[in-house]
């Protein structure tokens, strides 16, 4: 962690990807040292590193692990080996876009650079550094776009986020805790409440510890007493984050999103995500195309060593739901604060 608070989850370091073990947060602040590509798809795999900004991130060094592995000389044979490497990578997260976005950028790099294979290899990891600095440069964008949108209120603001989208998410400073950050700097920002996000408990475990470092004022509360907050008039405005969104709009983030933002409508309170434009898949339609990733039942029938639920239960998880485009007030992007419909103006920016 760095002197001013702000968490990098990602970090290359003496030739090697260091990444914060968010399985172990908020007990432990650990890190995993990463050198193999193998190691790279196992850590977003278990969550190690996760939040969508932060796989692409993690998955761009992934591409460059697998292609400093390669000890062949001979162009041909190094892209099949990367293109393995790539499908290793892409079969971690389903849902994550900025997993295939970072992936498809690494080999775009691979493909268009003439030269021989140890060039490439330097190409690759100065393009995952770019990836990576980028990233940050965006949050930070995000971050202080977001204050042009936020409601004007005769008092300080109190906002409601989802998950976590801060910086243990992004390369640092965040998404949506991105402008939490921003609004709590100018001093617009009385306090932030967090749902708990089960079942892996991500506001509860990790949204919370960031504001704890930074002394942001952070209210904790369980999933279902959300729509009890607002009817509270407790709440001014929601900002979550996203794992993929739709040509339309239509957003996929952290299951309970959903029914978070039918209950933001409900109570007639602004309702933003916050994400940057490589999180817009312009591939697909609408959020039904959207693949949502399932996950291990023992995220719902177990906390630590303890076991819910009786023998014979049936389970469901699906680890993300998908947010229609008419229940989300405003995208907040590092190009602006734009409308669903306005998404599609930014096709051709998506790609450096």
């Amino acid at each position: 962690m760095s002197q001013n608070n702000l968490v990098y989850p990602v970090i290359w370091q003496n030739n090697s990807v260091s990444l914060i073990d968010q399985t172990r947060l908020p007990a432990e602040y650990s890190y995993v040292e990463i050198h193999r590509s193998q190691d790279m798809a196992q850590a977003i795999k278990t969550m190690i590193v996760r939040g969508a900004p932060a796989i692409g991130i993690a998955a761009a060094y992934g591409i460059y692990l697998g292609a400093r592995e390669s000890e062949t000389s001979n162009r041909d044979e190094f892209i099949q080996h990367l293109e393995q490497v790539a499908q290793m990578l892409r079969e971690t997260r389903p849902t994550a876009v900025n997993l295939f976005w970072a992936i498809s950028r690494m080999l775009k790099a691979t493909y268009e650079t003439i030269g021989t294979v140890e060039e490439i290899k330097q190409t690759l990891l100065e393009t995952a550094h770019a990836i990576h600095n980028e990233d940050l440069q965006t949050c930070h964008k995000i971050g202080d776009r977001g204050l042009s949108v936020l409601p004007e209120t005769p008092e300080k603001l109190t906002l409601l986020t989802h998950c976590n989208a801060g910086g243990l998410a992004t390369a640092g400073y965040g998404t949506a805790l991105g402008v939490v950050r921003s609004a709590w700097r100018e001093g617009r920002l009385s306090r932030l409440f967090a749902d708990e996000t089960r079942p892996r408990l991500q506001g509860a475990k990790l949204t919370t510890w960031e504001c704890v470092q930074e002394g942001i004022p952070v209210t904790l509360i369980t999933d279902s007493m959300a729509a009890h907050c607002m009817k509270q008039n407790l709440i001014h405005a929601v900002v979550v984050g996203a794992d993929r969104i739709a040509a339309n709009g239509d957003a996929a983030n952290k299951i309970g999103t959903y029914s978070l933002a039918i209950v933001a409508k409900a109570h007639n309170v602004p309702f933003f995500v916050a994400a940057p434009l490589s999180t817009v898949d312009f591939s697909i339609t609408d959020g039904r195309q959207i693949p949502i990733e399932e996950r291990n039942s023992a995220e719902i029938y177990q906390v630590g060593e303890t076991i819910l639920t009786p023998e014979g239960v049936d389970y469901y998880n699906p680890a993300f739901d998908v947010t229609p485009a008419e229940l989300i007030t405003a995208i907040i992007t590092e190009e602006g604060v734009l409308t669903p419909a306005d998404l599609t103006k930014y096709q051709n920016k998506q790609m450096v």
